[in-house]
């Protein structure tokens, strides 16, 4: 993706419409849909475009963090400021996500989705859900903790786990500041190599329309809009209130730290649309890493706080996990006390970061804190097994708007942010160009 920094030109003539890659993912998702409601068998079908598109942008992830974070740590050299860096990143983390969380569980005693379901729990058909729960069981804090370590240096780029990526990115970055000169000329190299892994990841990015087509036709062809109708209160509330904290709780954050949040979102609009069409966040890391760089957010910050953010950070996840338990809890006419509740957000708050870098992270965290709360049924998850790749896109949007958010955060908490160059870029005075 190439980025163009400088100023742009008061004559400058700003590129048709038509030749925007975020126009042709909005014109893809919309013929996805269509595809998906008129001809669900061919909707259904279409699910290899999507899989291909998202495992094409899956295969640059782990060399982009890795060259990102080195690049960024040896660059620094003061290791001190690396960890004063990672220590704000997690202070930021624990905070909002303990903040999301708070939400959910606020939002769910208020509106009461599940409310008058009056399900039998033994009606439930727990077998739906017994692969997320194994899974969840497997996701315990030392098997988190022993899954951060690879079993060889190159198996750490290879396995698709992301927080051994950030491991062996993290140590390797810290050894080549710690040999100083030395380390110039791999430093040097490697910033090469960075640039034509961002020149490769443009190309691959051609391919988001065909993604997101794909990706939309499958989901709106296997689930039908229809099926969203039976939990439509649920789904909305999800919607809503994550539309809320991004608005409200971020645009707070924002305003504070001199920014519109608003600016920021038309700022990542193809990014954002490329997330909805794929229900992936992790489709747009790249791009976002590149973007908040173009904004004036130094490159060591970003390159340790988008990665480990994607891994900790994870605003929309935290807030569907309270919503959907307590959502649970009623719909079953399981009645859970404060005391009980305040247990739940913190477990929660604990297997969420168990479950980092775990495939369906969100819905397998939700298992997981289910099991250990023994007045929700882990069975219960069948009631939303069925709009749950639904929620997935809000949780990804949300997901991936908090750790921009905390990018810039981080950015100016550590005095290193170029706010002047921030500002002028979400206001559009200074040209951008990327894949997107």
């Amino acid at each position: 993706m190439k980025i163009d920094t400088a100023a742009a030109p008061a004559s400058a003539v700003p590129r048709p419409w038509y030749k925007h890659l975020y126009t042709w993912v909005l014109v893809a998702i919309a013929l996805g849909v269509l595809v998906g409601h008129f001809a669900p068998a061919t909707g259904e079908a279409l699910k290899p475009l999507g899989d291909m598109f998202i495992k094409a942008v899956k295969m640059v992830i782990p060399p982009v963090i890795f060259l990102t974070i080195v690049t960024g740590i040896a660059g620094m050299r003061d290791l001190a400021t690396v960890g004063r860096v990672a220590g704000k990143a997690f202070i930021y983390f624990l905070f909002f996500s303990f903040l999301a969380l708070l939400v959910g569980m606020l939002v769910a005693n208020v509106t009461r989705p599940g409310h008058g379901l009056n399900i039998d729990p033994a009606s439930l058909d727990a077998s739906k859900v017994a692969d997320y729960a194994t899974k969840a069981h497997e996701t315990s804090f030392i098997g988190f903790l022993n899954g951060m370590i690879p079993d060889t240096f190159v198996s750490g780029l290879t396995s698709g786990n992301i927080l051994q990526v950030l491991m062996i990115s993290i140590l390797f970055g810290v050894a080549l500041a710690l040999i100083g000169e030395r380390g110039d000329k791999v430093l040097g190299l490697l910033e090469d190599v960075s640039a034509a892994f961002f020149k490769l990841v443009s190309i691959v990015m051609k391919a988001a329309p065909v993604g997101a087509f794909g990706a939309m036709a499958f989901t709106i062809g296997k689930y039908g809009i229809g099926s969203l109708a039976n939990l439509a209160e649920l789904v909305a509330t999800v919607y809503l209130t994550s539309i809320l904290f991004v608005l409200v709780i971020l645009g707070a954050v924002a305003r504070i730290c001199g920014f519109s949040i608003l600016r920021l979102l038309a700022y990542l609009k193809g990014e954002l649309l490329l997330v909805l069409g794929t229900s992936s966040s992790e489709s747009a890391l790249p791009a976002l890493i590149e973007k908040m760089e173009a904004a004036g957010c130094p490159k060591a910050v970003v390159g340790l706080v988008v990665p480990t953010g994607y891994s900790f950070n994870l605003d929309g996840t935290n807030i569907y996990m309270t919503l959907a338990a307590l959502f649970i809890a009623q719909a079953c006419n399981v009645e859970l006390s404060f005391g009980q509740q305040l247990l739940l957000l913190g477990i929660a708050m604990l297997s969420s970061k168990g479950a980092a870098g775990v495939t369906g992270a969100g819905f397998i965290t939700l298992a997981a804190t289910l099991s250990i709360v023994p007045s929700v049924p882990v069975a219960g998850m069948a009631l939303i097994l069925g709009v749950d790749r639904f929620m997935s896109e809000c949780r990804s949007l949300t997901n991936f708007v908090g750790n921009a958010v905390a990018t810039v955060v981080v950015s100016r908490w550590e005095g290193s942010l170029d706010l002047a160059r921030l500002n002028e870029t979400l206001r559009g005075k200074r040209a951008v160009t990327t894949g997107a």
